[in-house]
This record gives C-alpha cells, sequence and structure tokens, in this order.
C-alpha cells in the first residue's frame, strides 16, 4: 500500500468502518496497525511452498497468545496429506481454495492435555461443565486469531474456514482427534495470489460502548451500515430467492437474516457431548 502508515491505517479505518480518524505520526507500531486494519481474506495462491520454518514461526507465535490461566488449551494441525486434504475438500465443496492453497491447517480447541494431568495422578477431572468447554473454545479462538495476524504480518495470505464444523465428527476421525479435542476451523494460508476486497464493518459505535451497552447506537446504525455496504460491497447474488424472494434492498441485515433461517443444524453440540464435554 501506497502512504505513510499514519495514512495507511486512517485510510483503512475510514474504508472498514465509514469513520475518519486522526492518528498520530509518530505511533508506535504504526504500520503494522495499518496492515491489520488493511487485512481482507485470500482465496487464490500463488503455487509457492511456504518454507516449514515460517510455518513454525507462525504457529508458535499463534500459540504465544494469551491462554485462560495458562492452561494452554489449543493445538494446531497442518493437514499433510494429499489424501486427507482431498477427503476434506470433498465434504466442504463450496471451499475449493482448500485444495489450491499450499498450506491447510486445522486449529483445535484442546481439553485433552489438561484432563492427562488427572489421569497420571490417577484423579478424576473435578470441573467438567460449561465454563470447561468454554475456556477450551476461547483458546482456540484466540489462538485462530493471532495466526490470521501473524500470516498477514509475514505477507501471506488466509483464509479461515469455520465451515469444517458442519462435519466435525468426520474430521475428528480423519485427523484422530482424541476425547476432548475438536475442531474450530480450518485455515489456508499461502502467498497471495489475489485479495478479495476489503469487507466493510459496522461502525465502532455499534460495536465500542462506553459504560453501558447501547441498544439505541446498535438500532441506529443497523440501516446505515445496510447503505454503507450496498453502496461499497454489495452482495453479488441474494440468498435462497426462490424461499425468500427478492430483495429491492439487500444488505447485510437481509442477508444475514435469511442466513441464520437457513443454516442447517450441523449437530455439533451433540459432537462435542461424544467428545465427553458436559455442557450443563
Amino acid at each position: 500500500m501506497d502512504g505513510t502508515p499514519a495514512t495507511r491505517l486512517a485510510g483503512a479505518i475510514q474504508r472498514r468502518f465509514g469513520e475518519s480518524m486522526e492518528v498520530p505520526t509518530d505511533l508506535p507500531g504504526a504500520d503494522a496497525l495499518a496492515q491489520m486494519n488493511e487485512r481482507s481474506v485470500c482465496r487464490r495462491y500463488r503455487p509457492a511452498a511456504v518454507p516449514k520454518a515460517l510455518l513454525r514461526i507462525l504457529c508458535a507465535t499463534a500459540l504465544s497468545s494469551p491462554s485462560k490461566s495458562d492452561l494452554q488449551q489449543a493445538s494446531i494441525i497442518r493437514v499433510s496429506s494429499a489424501a486427507d486434504r482431498g477427503a476434506i475438500q470433498a465434504l466442504l465443496p463450496g471451499s475449493p481454495w482448500i485444495a489450491g492453497a499450499p498450506e491447510f491447517l486445522v486449529i483445535c480447541g484442546d481439553g485433552a492435555r489438561l484432563r492427562r494431568i488427572f489421569f497420571r495422578r490417577g484423579l478424576g477431572f473435578p470441573n467438567d461443565d460449561l465454563e470447561a468447554f468454554f475456556n477450551v473454545t476461547v483458546d482456540g479462538a484466540i489462538v485462530l486469531s493471532t495466526l490470521v495476524q501473524a500470516a498477514g504480518l509475514a505477507d501471506l495470505g488466509c483464509c479461515p474456514i469455520s465451515e469444517i464444523r458442519n462435519h466435525a465428527k468426520a474430521i475428528a476421525k480423519m485427523l484422530v482427534l482424541p476425547d476432548w479435542v475438536f475442531p474450530i476451523a480450518g485455515l489456508t494460508l499461502g502467498w497471495p495470489a489475489e485479495f478479495e476486497p476489503l469487507s466493510p464493518r459496522l461502525a465502532l459505535t455499534a460495536s465500542v460502548h462506553d459504560g453501558r451497552y447501547d441498544a439505541t447506537a446498535v438500532d441506529r446504525e443497523l440501516d446505515d451500515y445496510d447503505a454503507r455496504r450496498i453502496r461499497d460491497r454489495p452482495y453479488p447474488r441474494q440468498r435462497d430467492p426462490k424461499r425468500f424472494g427478492v430483495a429491492d434492498r439487500y444488505g447485510w441485515t437481509e442477508d444475514k437474516a435469511r442466513q441464520c433461517m437457513q443454516t442447517p443444524a450441523n449437530g455439533f453440540g451433540s459432537f462435542v457431548r461424544l467428545q465427553k464435554y458436559q455442557l450443563d
């Protein structure tokens, strides 16, 4: 990107949130912050391999992220087998970039190691409840987010794929995930051939609250955000027009309402229970 880091950062925030923001020219870390705010999804990759040393560095960086009470309940699986990659691609035909990416990782919540500590001591795990599952999930999600940001800083592109949870049981069998380990998301990774356009986000007034949650600010923003999405990044097609009809004004709120109404049950809750988590 052209311009100083401060100019790039201000421009990215304007494009993303529709908000002008003054960025000090001497802001520490402005270049990295600009790269993070300019980030967009990459689904098209050059065929060049990602060096294994770089991949290890990225994994180390991701696993250096905060962890609930230092419990370290996340794992990263590199899907290196062409057969496994092909099988996952077959499960997710809507994500053909899985096959084309130099690397495909699966980020997992991992509660097995912690329970191993108790098993080695001949003790039962004392806190099997929803909080335990939530802690594992958050740890894994933070690792995923940090890995995405680290990849961008290393000039790589990536695309998280949460759809693997729709096939969690098959993925777990393929990757030999033990009890208390479950897939959170896949991640394609490689040298970018092309990035998707920057995706606008809800204005900060709807997402950043001061002192109290402001529901009226959310309501005020939704219509404005729809208009901004229609103007800056319109949807190329409407979801299931046979069921929902064709909307004259198809923005983010219409698309997400349709998505949530048609998203099939994926059995993830049942799968998590099969992995021995108690969700009470």
